[in-house]
């Protein structure tokens, strides 16, 4: 192992201990050994991932998208319907000397030795990723009541797709977001909130005339972007969107438009621009249901280039076979040019349609996992060294914390009136007199909070307080009046 190697061993050790510490993430059912696949988030973790969740939402709806929140158990049909239970599998292979399972990747040879213990490995078969249940008491075919836990958030929105298209007025093109748990039981989760069993998908489905996928509204606005493309059958380099849509390397507008505003929203809430990448599938690794797909991969010093968001063009696949198993017409009428002399007048004629999805579709447990990583700083202040996580103020889980300079009953006091009137203002600070000032702000340097509001003697004398700004330490006098509108305006 080489000493970079060693570095990079050391950094991700000191991530996953601080990240346990401070109540990020802890293993599931720990107490009971815990379980491959499973994690818990702590009080902090809980928050950040709100944080998370809510800069999505805001995201999207400033693109028109509605929410909506469809159930995470369906009745067999509806996966026979959507391929799941025939496609979504993956190949295992398992160890002769100690039994262990593995995934089977691309690229990686069945022949290798267990990464366990150094036996050898044998083909295993296929299995299908999906948790089977059961739907109330089986009465006859044991199939009537069988169920399953929804492998992705899509498919509750495609089976809404009638009543989405009436509360959109029946015009297309509109889109619809989810944010909720999907479940896979794989086979070989080694790898952190990077293969989890239970984990949080965002995703957005745009349903689109298949005739306008080259005419997206706002593609002007995101045509000049550069962003580093790795094409399934060419070279890794960065392009513009428009350049890479006109050289055909990305299929369509609609397709373009999604990948640039994943890379905006990505680098939003604080993903470096110089650890991403979008990567196209080859086409062995498509899901069943795509026509192209696109990952957003990050760089980590653990796991090299991960996928954190697919872009997918899902076609009318999953639409057309809910019409096709559930007889349920699944068609839009839409205007379309006259073509041929008797028909009507040009620009009144109507076609029907299925609809195409382009999908941008999120894994949140991997996009914290990317930020608390690309975050964690290491630095030597003086004497000492100080752990940061540089989160960005937006999505940071305490906006900041309020001390008294000294355990003293006054400044006590008058710290509990300030920490109480950011919280009456919805701002989510943290009220924190344990241990010297400089441990203090050495705790909240750890888990990420932007700011750190200081009473002291001073404030009782002319009601001014010190904000200290995380990433440069600043410190700046401040009166209580203003401290909402200085945190407000610092985001």
């Amino acid at each position: 192992m080489t000493s970079a190697d060693r570095g990079k061993e050391a950094r991700k050790d000191e991530i996953a201990e601080l990240a346990r510490r401070r109540g990020f993430l802890w293993l599931a059912f720990e107490i009971y050994g815990g379980a491959a696949g499973f994690y818990d988030y702590g009080p902090l973790g809980a928050l950040l991932k709100r944080r998370v969740e809510e800069a999505w939402r805001d995201f999207y709806s400033r693109e028109g998208f509605y929410e909506v929140e469809t159930t995470n158990i369906a009745p067999r049909e509806i996966f026979e319907a959507s391929g799941h239970l025939e496609s979504f599998t993956d190949r295992a292979v398992v160890c002769k000397h100690c039994k262990s399972f593995f995934r089977v990747v691309k690229g990686v040879d069945v022949s290798e030795k267990c990464p366990e213990c150094g036996g050898e490995l044998e083909a295993a078969g296929e299995f299908n990723l999906m948790f089977q249940t059961r739907i109330g008491v089986p009465k006859g075919a044991l199939k009537k009541s069988e169920g399953y836990l929804r492998p992705e958030t899509a498919q509750g929105i495609f089976l809404n797709f009638q009543r989405l298209l009436r509360f959109n007025r029946d015009k297309l093109p509109f889109g619809v977001i989810q944010i909720g748990k999907a479940y896979r039981n794989e086979i070989s989760p080694r790898k952190s909130l990077i293969r989890l069993r239970e984990f949080t998908m965002a995703e957005a489905e745009v349903f689109v005339d298949p005739q306008e996928k080259n005419n997206h509204p706002g593609f002007e606005d995101v045509k000049d972007r550069k962003l580093r493309f790795v094409p399934s059958d060419g070279e890794e380099g960065e392009k513009s969107v428009g350049e890479a849509v006109r050289s055909g390397i990305i299929a369509n507008e609609y397709l373009g438009y999604h990948i640039a505003k994943v890379e905006e929203f990505l680098d939003g809430i604080g993903i470096p621009e110089d650890r991403m990448r979008f990567r196209q599938h080859h086409q062995e690794e498509m899901a069943h249901y795509a026509r192209d797909c696109w990952d957003a991969e990050f760089l980590s010093d653990r796991y090299g280039w991960m996928e954190i968001v697919g872009v997918a063009d899902r076609g009318d696949y999953d639409l057309s076979t809910h019409a096709s198993h559930s007889n349920v017409d699944m068609g839009v009428h839409v205007q379309a040019s006259a073509q041929g002399e008797g028909q009507a007048e040009a620009g009144k004629a109507k076609a029907k349609i299925i609809p195409h999805v382009i999908e941008p579709s999120y894994g949140i447990d991997r996009i914290i996992y990317a930020l608390l990583e690309s975050s964690f700083y290491e630095e030597q202040v003086g004497k000492e060294k100080r752990n940061v996580l540089r989160f960005k103020s937006e999505i940071a889980p305490l906006k900041a914390a309020v001390f008294p300079l000294l355990n003293r009953d006054k400044l006590k006091i008058k710290a509990r009136e300030v920490f109480q009137k950011l919280r009456d203002a919805s701002i989510f600070v943290e009220y924190d007199d344990s241990g010297s000032i400089g441990r203090r702000y050495r705790r909240q340097d750890e888990i990420g909070t932007p700011y750190c509001i200081t009473i002291d003697y001073e404030t009782l004398e002319d009601d001014t307080v010190t904000i200290r700004e995380r990433d440069t330490m600043e410190q700046v006098r401040v009166a209580i009046a203003e401290v909402k509108d200085v945190l407000l305006k610092r985001e």
